[in-house]
């Protein structure tokens, strides 16, 4: 028997389709106009102010994106990605501290999801915590990644092993 929660989630979901493959389209500005429009529908769409958040962050609107993932994560504190977004947003803003602790939560409630672990990673390194993204990062890596992002992690640590503890490194 499907609960009224799940029926209620799953048209959620489908509300936010149509944008979703507008951003794998890269069609930014026609996915923030459909989600905002699903928004106005339902004001609690967790997925739609997430998905809101990436088409902001991608089209370089930080402090909105950062809004929008904190949004979700007011409606669904649970909702991993997210969370993600919202220490990647935070990170980019120049808050480290901020995108730490959010990453840090994404892990105590999903230890062992690479997203998580890989926010955490950049977020030390903004940080200047260099040995800790290491091991952090190297995390990432004993998961198995995909190869372009397991080339990616490689590439940021090797760039770790460049300066001192202590030095912040800043990714975009």
């Amino acid at each position: 028997m499907v609960q009224a929660g799940d029926e209620a989630d799953a048209a959620r979901w489908d509300a936010v389709e149509e944008a979703t493959e507008l951003l794998r389209e890269e069609r930014f500005v026609d996915a923030m106009v459909a989600l905002r429009d699903v928004i106005k529908a339902d004001p609690k769409n967790p997925y739609a102010y997430h998905y809101l958040g990436t088409a902001l962050l991608e089209t370089e609107q930080r402090e909105a994106a950062r809004d929008a993932y904190r949004a979700a994560i007011t409606l669904a504190p649970d909702y991993l990605g997210a969370r993600v977004g919202l220490s990647q947003a935070l990170r980019l803003l120049g808050d480290a501290k901020g995108a730490l602790a959010q990453a840090n939560e994404a892990l105590r409630r999903f230890p062992k999801d690479s997203d998580a672990l890989y926010a955490a990673g950049l977020a030390q390194a903004a940080l200047g915590q260099r040995a800790a993204a290491r091991h952090t990062l190297s995390g990432v890596l004993a998961k198995g990644p995909a190869l372009e992002a397991a080339t990616e992690v490689r590439q940021i640590l090797e760039m770790l092993g460049i300066g001192d503890e202590g030095e912040p490194i800043e990714f975009d």
